[in-house]
């Protein structure tokens, strides 16, 4: 069975972390939150609090087959200076395995050299911290091992880019169609 891991810093936008967590566990892939703070309590960039499943020292990264971030600030900028995670996603992609992200989340990816010659998208205005990439303005875009997407109103393509990765393109529109998404 595949296993995610979304990784929660306090401001992280809340519409794409728990969209991609609902969407993945509808599906049956299992994912689990991991909060970067040393507490399981997280609270979004809107003041909704979250209690992560588990703490990112809790996190094995090599059980793990994709890992997920997820935007909003300081979230993003929460990650980005998370030295522990930001050696784990280094080591993530050098061993080839997926690594998603929304918003503003895939300048973590950009700002750490990951994407260099890859395509990649985010939230607009951000363009210039994917360092090396090919920037796209799709919802989602899909390249190697990367799957990232440009906001909060893009969530749901995003964690159906996911399942489609693990289950298949007609998993992927059943599950739109189950959850009455572009009918």
């Amino acid at each position: 069975m595949a296993k995610t891991g979304i990784f929660l810093a306090d401001g992280f936008e809340e519409i794409e972390a728990l969209t991609v967590v609902d969407l993945l566990r509808r599906a049956g892939i299992e994912i689990t939150m991991f909060s970067i703070m040393e507490k399981k309590a997280v609270t979004g960039s809107h003041g909704i609090e979250v209690a992560a499943d588990a703490l990112l020292e809790d996190c094995d990264f090599d059980g793990l087959d994709m890992v997920i971030l997820p935007g909003g600030q300081p979230g993003t900028t929460n990650l980005y200076n998370c030295a522990p995670l930001t050696e784990a996603l280094k080591a993530f992609n050098g061993a080839g395995k997926t690594l998603a992200a929304i918003c503003a989340a895939p300048t973590v990816y950009g700002r750490l050299g990951l994407l260099k010659g890859k395509k990649a998208c985010c939230y607009p205005g951000c363009e210039g911290d994917l360092e090396g990439a090919d920037v796209q303005t799709t919802e989602v875009t899909v390249c190697d091992n990367f799957i990232t997407s440009r906001g909060m109103g893009t969530a749901i393509p995003f964690g159906l880019a996911m399942i489609e990765h693990y289950q298949g393109k007609e998993a992927a529109e059943e599950m739109g169609r189950k959850i009455v998404y572009r009918q």
